[in-house]
């Protein structure tokens, strides 16, 4: 007899083919039952669980397959500057931030968005200094690539008028004096990470159950985590302690291949709740922090000279490549971060010479981000089977100001989800939390309506680029599994396959696509178990 038996509900099962249904029935940690809620009704015992969904969508359980998870868990509890919308609220907040911590305590993350500001303009320490005398403040831009720093925090990292900044990082500096003005991009960051104190295991482990929680309470199952090379260990203890409440695939530095290579490691390797997925690189930086690599300049510059950054990954010249040369030839997958069109490109052609130098295999080389893509470019994902993992929500964030920032031409093929998937690309969707909000529903919406969130483009931000809801949904699903190499064991409601579901309070296809983000999570099951469910 069944554990749980989901019943009235609209079930999309993401299979290839089959009737729809409208209950599934659960034992252990797979699924044995798929139909009619009449049929599983009869694969109900008297111990069995009996849910009513009120006739809600019933889903694959939900894959996010690009997060910064353990990051995003430490966000949760850090001062919180994504809606600052002016140099005073911004400095408020992290004066609020630095008294609640006390005297001597780092201020970190934040999230800032300088889009938001009027007039629009970088963040600079002296907004702050004043504020924040005995509390070093390092504070990041949504995206990852930027941070602000105060002067104390400069102070301590040693960085000033003399420093240098390492390749594939900026310090910028105050035109008349040379001074930094406390902005930091990319590589250059690490300047100041250097000094800030390593947080504790426990400190760790608390962040990741944070994470943990917060997943569930969105409907997910498995996230991807692109991760430094020590959070495996914190998802080992957990998943030592049973504390695991959804599936975390970790994908860890690409530095770290040689390691692998003498374990004679292949990926993924681990169990079906906690997996290294394979190693992340990274070809460039992001748009908004103006470091994304482009064949041309970008359009704000008044200079005309900036065309972005390669990270500091790819030094010296060629180091990327001999790196996932070694990757390939190892047996381990590769995802790398690769936004502007000239990365891309770039990462396309490191990819095709390492499949002639090696062979054929099923690699599922991942390209994470695919944000902006020369025409000639798009097919290629498909030709070449690359994975474009993608986040939808970058969409309807960065379409409000990305025009002024690399013109219209190059936006036609910007965020080019349906453009990508007609060339025959897999397309994995996405979050990147905490550059993005973790709600996958938030994504659905992004990918179906491409509306931005000013609400100038209510029909939708070049809407040819707009994906169905079924194809949102696989993106999410079957996709996501197919990514990490899994899909023979989740990404759709089938018999056999592991009992990871998502219960949602509506039918999404009942729903008129600007109505998607509505939705709420009412269950979340993963491996059998309910780890979230709506009070």
């Amino acid at each position: 007899m069944a554990d749980i038996v989901i019943l009235n509900a609209r079930v999309w099962t993401g299979a290839a083919s089959g009737p729809g249904a409208e209950a599934v029935a659960v034992k252990g940690e797979r699924i044995i039952g798929v139909g009619t809620t009449e049929e599983m009704k009869k694969l109900a015992g008297k111990s069995t669980r009996l849910v009513d969904a009120g006739r809600g969508s019933l889903l694959p359980g939900l894959i996010d397959s690009h997060t910064h998870f353990l990051s995003g868990g430490f966000s949760l509890h850090s001062v919180q500057l994504r809606a600052a919308s002016s140099r005073e609220e911004f400095a408020r907040l992290i004066a609020e931030k630095a008294g609640e911590l006390g005297k001597g305590a780092w201020v970190l993350n934040g999230e800032w968005d300088h889009e938001l500001f009027n007039p629009v303009e970088l963040p600079r320490r002296d907004w702050i200094d004043a504020l924040t005398p005995d509390n070093p403040v390092c504070v990041n831009r949504l995206d990852g690539h930027m941070a602000l720093c105060n002067s104390l925090a400069l102070r301590l990292a040693g960085v000033g008028r003399e420093t240098v900044a390492p390749p594939g990082g900026e310090i910028v500096r105050d035109p008349r004096t040379g001074e930094p003005t406390g902005i930091l991009k990319d590589t250059a960051m690490n300047l100041v990470y250097r000094v800030v104190p390593e947080p504790s295991f426990e400190e760790k482990l608390g962040a990741a159950r944070l994470a943990l929680r917060h997943a569930a309470e969105h409907g997910l199952t498995t996230v991807h985590d692109m991760a430094d090379a020590g959070d495996f260990e914190v998802f080992q203890e957990l998943l030592r302690k049973d504390e695991l409440s959804c599936r975390v695939v970790v994908y860890i530095p690409v530095t770290e291949v040689d390691v692998l290579r003498r374990l004679r490691m292949k990926t993924p390797f681990g169990s079906p709740l906690l997996k290294l997925g394979g190693l992340k690189g990274f070809v460039d930086g992001s748009l908004g922090s103006g470091t994304a690599f482009f064949f041309e300049p970008y359009a704000d510059d008044p200079s005309r000279s900036n065309r972005g950054l390669l990270h500091g990954q790819m030094f010296p010249e060629g180091i990327m490549e001999e790196r996932l040369l070694a990757v390939d030839k190892a047996g381990l997958q590769a995802a790398v971060h690769a936004i502007g069109d000239r990365a891309n490109a770039l990462l396309l052609d490191m990819f095709e010479r390492i499949e002639a130098r090696n062979g054929g295999r099923d690699r599922r080389w991942r390209i994470e981000h695919a944000q902006h893509l020369r025409p000639e470019d798009i097919g290629r994902f498909g030709s070449m089977k690359v994975i474009a993992s993608v986040q939808p929500y970058h969409a309807s964030d960065d379409g409000r100001w990305a025009e002024n920032k690399i013109g219209r031409e190059r936006c036609r093929t910007a965020y080019a989800f349906k453009s990508l998937l007609e060339g025959g690309a897999t397309l994995a969707l996405g979050s990147d939390w905490t550059v993005a909000p973790l709600d996958p529903i938030q994504g659905l919406w992004a990918a179906v309506t491409r509306r931005t969130l000013d609400g100038k483009n209510p029909d939708g931000w070049y809407p040819e680029q707009r994906l169905s809801l079924e194809e949102a949904l696989r993106g999410y699903t079957w996709n996501g599994a197919f990514a990490e190499f899994a899909e023979k064991d989740k990404g759709s409601i089938e018999v056999g396959k592991l009992a990871d579901l998502t219960v949602l309070d509506r039918d999404l296809f009942a729903l008129p696509p600007e109505d998607i983000n509505t939705a709420r999570v009412l269950m979340t099951v993963m491996n059998g178990r309910v780890v979230y469910e709506k009070e």
